[in-house]
């Protein structure tokens, strides 16, 4: 027997078991405990969740846990061919969506991406298309750390000709250092913004499409903003290295 799923979770989908035709809306059939083919449901989906962003991560994790167990290749060493090509399918249909939905900053993205948003100006594929274009990827710089990036970069250009140079310049490390805690500081604090829209967004009425639309593009912004922030600690981790 491949498996005998208990308590499998609805992604939604209701049609009729491919073995015994019971009526199923879930990974396994309640009747006979058959895996079913994989649906095309977006990570929300398959763990039979709405779209909000406010999770329970513990309960994320313990149905992560269980529907593991039941997918286990082990459990489909004796079925057809058909079967163990579902079960390996769903596995991996899991672990994908166990990993986005688990980290907070991913399962944002992935809901944006779900409602057609983008964030283009940050992402990987705008560095890819701004190169092939010939061109230099748009920057969505925060406004209050305008002057001060200014101020960074330009240190960030002393530190790599000391470094050139074989020189060290004490004072320009110290100063690195405390831009680095100041974005620290701003990542941390624009996590908890964000908290504050997934709690908008979980509360906004589905019709509501003006509210829902004004917490999309808060969320995008700020992840933009993160984004950018987040290069500039990388840049300077880079240039404190040895």
């Amino acid at each position: 027997m491949a498996t005998e799923a208990t308590n499998p979770k609805s992604h939604g989908l209701r049609h009729g078991c491919w073995s015994c035709k019971n009526q199923v809306e879930a990974h396994f059939c309640e009747s006979c405990g058959k895996v079913q083919p994989a649906e095309p449901v977006d990570y929300f989906r398959f763990f039979g969740l709405s779209r909000k962003l406010d999770l329970n991560v513990k309960e994320l994790e313990r149905d992560f846990y269980k529907l593991s167990r039941q997918l286990h290749p082990d459990k489909y060493a004796s079925v057809s061919d058909q079967e163990r090509q579902w079960s390996l399918e769903k596995s991996a249909r899991l672990n994908d969506a166990y990993r986005t939905l688990r980290d907070p900053i991913e399962r944002t993205k992935y809901l944006l991406e779900l409602e057609g948003m983008k964030l283009e100006e940050q992402s990987s594929a705008a560095t890819q298309e701004a190169k092939a274009a010939g061109t230099e990827k748009k920057q969505v710089v925060p406004p209050e750390l305008l002057e001060e990036v200014f101020e960074l970069n330009m240190q960030l250009e002393e530190v790599r000709m000391a470094k050139k140079s074989g020189a060290g310049n004490v004072q320009l490390a110290l100063e690195l250092r405390e831009h680095k805690e100041k974005f620290d500081a701003m990542l941390g604090e624009l996590e908890r913004e964000l908290a504050g829209y997934w709690r908008e967004w979980d509360a906004a009425d589905r019709e509501d499409k003006a509210k829902r639309d004004e917490v999309k593009q808060k969320m995008v912004d700020l992840l933009n903003r993160r984004s950018y922030i987040r290069n500039l600690v990388r840049d300077v981790n880079e240039a404190l290295e040895d």
